[in-house]
């Protein structure tokens, strides 16, 4: 086992303050996530989760998706639940518009014929993630409803990844492009 380089410590809570107080400056666009019927609440807290470390402006819940409050959701949310506002939106129709009304434009994370690699995909501006269920993904009425449709690559003997993980990906790389963007 090799002794880090002489310096290298690991950041004190003040110092990651600091560190994500830099970040937060440097963040300007509204990204929110329409969450369409997971229902599994140890996949919402992650997912909450990182919606609150990525700055998600709002969560919209549609379809049988378990709301924020349940008890086990906050076992994995560790608090974040809290932080960052949510509501349910009713069907993928319903909210699909009101995710319009806001003015950001939809993006469905899923495997579809047309959907293009997540690294390529319309992240830039003011944007809503969609994510769907555990077994069956984004439903017809929110992959119609949505402006565009991306997939995150996969070279593994595994055909995709767990919700809530797929998430943090989807909300990593919106932010990533944000601060790599050219002035």
């Amino acid at each position: 086992m090799s002794t880090p380089p002489a310096g290298r410590r690991q950041l004190r809570p003040t110092d990651v303050k600091r560190l994500n107080r830099d970040w937060r400056r440097r963040t300007g666009h509204r990204v929110d996530l329409l969450v369409e019927s997971v229902t599994q609440p140890f996949n919402l807290g992650s997912i909450v989760r990182s919606a609150a470390v990525f700055g998600v402006s709002h969560i919209w819940l549609a379809g049988n998706a378990t709301p924020l409050d349940h008890r086990n959701v906050a076992k994995t949310a560790l608090g974040t639940e809290r932080l960052v506002p949510w509501e349910h939106a009713g069907t993928a129709a319903q909210a699909a518009a009101r995710v319009r009304a806001e003015g950001l434009r939809l993006i469905a994370v899923e495997l579809t014929t047309d959907a293009v690699p997540l690294h390529d995909a319309p992240l830039d501006g003011d944007v809503c993630l969609a994510v769907g269920g555990e077994d069956h993904g984004v439903s017809p009425a929110l992959l119609a409803a949505a402006d565009a449709v991306a997939y995150i690559p996969q070279i593994g003997r595994v055909g995709s990844l767990n919700v809530a993980v797929a998430t943090a990906v989807a909300l990593a790389e919106t932010r990533r492009r944000e601060w790599t963007a050219p002035a």
